[in-house]
């Protein structure tokens, strides 16, 4: 059933959902309408906020840049290229393949974000060059498991509410990862999800004549260093392990360092750290890692033009209280019981325009804590309500693909139609967790 269901499910994003650049700009029109018509706010004061607001993201901009980049190195890397070759050698078949990478993604998304993203596509790239599999399919899976993020080790509302001071510390107090991340209702959806999503994908997967193949020569990459000779000064500079070695080294004993003495965690800026010392000390030359860097930048494009737009609608959606009424208004639905399903749904739509964990939060956080102590309801499960919300449309929202389709070659329509499938799925298992669970 589910393989007939994805079929349309599949032509009808591939003919209407535009490229991610003409959906921000359609977002970013919807937005300044709505913060109009709906908040009484004038044209003049809209523009100001979007403007004002363009350049908000420029550090996570980069940030999430130097995710495609630095993963991208590092698993191109030849030592790392054969561990992923010899996990993929793993998958015998098409339908084996799907799992293995759905699986692989997951269990990297609910350690890391950012880990997960880049894991995920490219790990779906090695398979592709062993297994004849439905490539938009292969590249969907991977991306599927990134659902499970925020209610991993990495969810930015658990962790927010678990560090002293936070912003909302005066109403509700510190809440331990033991009553969110590690609560057994989140536990209960994410080993749901580690069943439900890769059985989903395996059942989606079309028969030949609608499969979707990619040429494997597409999938080489010609980055690694040549046998050469080396003749010139700065060519042996180039090409000098030791040089690489003496800059290499000591990051990854900074990040043993950060790990083992000082008990430090993971985050955005220790991931990309990590991913280019590791790159620099296993592509061993300089000139190996250039060369990587070259073929890896070419997928960023969209990363650099689109990030600043969302930025401008996350302003206009904050400043206008846009996001703060859309929430009042699902809210005002709720009782004790169903307000974990209220806050979960409107996290999913303020997600579409505001596609940030720990932005999302501070945006809901005022409306969503009120409402839990007014009916009396269980605050970690609200605060997971938000973060799975966040995580939930990530689905539907191809803010978070950008990196994943830059690294697998394919565009957001591609795979977005399988992974409306699983948005429906997944949206009924963690409703069903928050609500029962």
């Amino acid at each position: 059933m589910l393989k007939f269901v994805s079929k349309p499910a599949v032509k009808l994003v591939e003919r209407y959902l535009p490229d991610p650049y003409v959906f921000v700009l359609l977002l970013t029109i919807i937005a300044a309408f709505a913060a109009i018509a709906v908040e009484r706010q004038t044209p003049l004061d809209v523009l100001r906020m979007w403007g004002d607001g363009f350049w908000n993201l420029l550090t996570f901009s980069m940030q999430m840049l130097l995710v495609l980049v630095t993963g991208f190195m590092l698993a191109n890397s030849p030592p790392v290229k054969r561990l992923l070759q010899r996990l993929a050698n793993v998958a015998r078949t098409p339908g084996g393949a799907i799992m293995l990478v759905t699986y692989v993604s997951l269990a990297a998304s609910w350690i890391n974000w950012g880990f997960g993203l880049v894991v995920g596509a490219l790990f779906a790239k090695e398979l592709a060059k062993l297994i004849r599999v439905d490539y938009r399919l292969l590249v969907a899976s991977a991306y599927s498991g990134f659902v499970v993020w925020h209610g991993g080790l990495a969810g930015s509302v658990p962790l927010t509410i678990a560090t002293d001071g936070h912003f909302t510390a005066d109403q509700i107090g510190v809440i331990g990862t033991g009553s969110t991340i590690f609560a057994f209702f989140n536990l209960a959806i994410v080993v749901s999800m580690f069943i439900a999503i890769p059985l989903v994908n395996r059942l989606m997967l079309p028969d030949d004549k609608d499969s979707v193949y990619v040429d494997t020569e597409r999938l080489n990459d010609d980055t690694d260093a040549q046998p050469m000779r080396l003749t010139r000064p700065a060519e042996r500079l180039e090409n000098s392990v030791t040089l690489a070695w003496l800059v290499g080294i000591p990051g990854l004993l900074f990040m043993l360092d950060h790990f083992l003495l000082r008990g430090g965690g993971l985050n955005l800026n220790v991931v990309n750290f990590l991913f280019l010392f590791l790159a620099i000390v296993l592509h061993r030359t300089p000139r190996s890692l250039l060369n990587s860097l070259n073929e890896a930048i070419k997928g960023g494009a969209g990363i650099v033009i689109q990030f600043p737009f969302y930025a401008g609608i996350m302003a206009i959606m904050v400043q206008s209280g846009l996001a703060t009424s859309m929430s009042e208004w699902l809210v005002s639905f709720a009782t004790e019981t169903s307000l974990p399903f209220w806050t979960f749904l409107s996290a999913g739509i303020v997600n579409l325009f505001v596609p940030s964990g720990g932005g999302q939060w501070a945006v809901q956080a005022p409306v969503m804590l009120p409402a839990a102590e007014a009916l009396g309801a269980d605050i970690p499960r609200i605060a997971m309500a938000v973060a799975w919300g966040d995580a939930w449309t990530n689905l539907l929202q191809p803010f978070w693909a950008l990196p994943v389709l830059a690294i697998a070659g394919l565009k957001a329509k591609d795979i977005m139609g399988f992974c409306l499938i699983q948005l429906f799925i997944t949206g009924a298992i963690i409703s069903a967790g928050l609500v029962w669970f």
